[in-house]
């Protein structure tokens, strides 16, 4: 058995209250000095009307959209000056590391933790209000500690609810994990994979054609390619091939 630690992995959250770009640098600094492999980079997602403990800060601190794209950017910056290439949306890796090799060779995938080189299609959370996904279904623990403890002193999985994939959540699945790693997804390839004409799937994105007109997408035959200037949009663009965008009373945090 192989002891020791196999990599070290930092997670750093920009859009904090009273946050700064200067802030954010010094942050990166004192890590790197840590000489992390990796780093994964994510935006504070403020929805007080989900999160009731968020009610207590002071949105005034907040910084607005463009900084915190601002603070996003400074953090991949410096990353970038130390050596470390990005992956995908909000990941970076040493250029040794294998998820550099997956990103070259479209074998990156994305799961509830980020991009991975894992193929396995089960992940099991551990934790009050972790969120697992199977072949069939995603399933989430209880959320409260209390009753996540409970559950398990007295025997019992932590799982509290699930949600059964359908066809259609299986194929959406697929277009918006493609998107999502490589900044591109062949439509008609992914169709038929889901035995769906390609015709008929793209008559269900109607959004897409927005993006294109905004040259935030660029579309050749079936393949739809996120523009090189507009990656940090790539959650907009992965939105395109959401069923359930528009459902009534969804919550969400901010794209950027």
């Amino acid at each position: 058995m192989r002891r020791g630690r196999v990599g070290i992995n930092f997670d750093l959250i920009y859009g904090l209250p009273h946050q700064t770009i200067r802030s954010c640098i010094d942050t990166v600094a004192a890590c790197l000095e840590m000489a992390p492999d990796r780093f994964a980079v994510f935006g504070y997602a403020h929805i007080p009307s989900f999160k009731k403990h968020q009610r207590m800060i002071d949105e005034r601190a907040l910084p607005d959209g463009e900084s915190r794209f601002a603070q996003a950017e400074a953090i991949g910056t410096a990353l970038l000056a130390a050596g470390y290439r990005r992956i995908g949306l909000d990941h970076y890796a040493r250029a040794s590391d294998p998820i550099v090799d997956a990103q070259r060779q479209r074998r990156l995938r994305r799961n509830f933790q980020g991009y991975t080189t894992h193929t396995a299609e089960a992940l099991i959370g551990f934790g009050a209000s972790a969120i697992g996904r199977l072949s069939q279904d995603y399933i989430q623990n209880a959320v409260g500690l209390g009753d996540y403890a409970a559950r398990i002193s007295a025997g019992h999985l932590g799982t509290a609810k699930g949600y059964v994939l359908t066809a259609d959540d299986r194929l959406r699945a697929d277009l918006i994990e493609h998107v999502m790693c490589d900044f591109a997804v062949d439509v008609g390839a992914v169709a038929l994979r889901h035995q769906m004409e390609p015709a008929a799937l793209f008559a269900t994105l109607p959004r897409l054609a927005a993006l294109q007109a905004d040259q935030i997408v660029e579309r050749c035959e079936n393949e739809i390619r996120v523009a090189t200037g507009a990656r940090h949009l790539v959650r907009t663009v992965a939105s395109a091939f959401d069923a359930y965008l528009d459902t009534p009373a969804r919550t969400f945090s901010r794209a950027v």
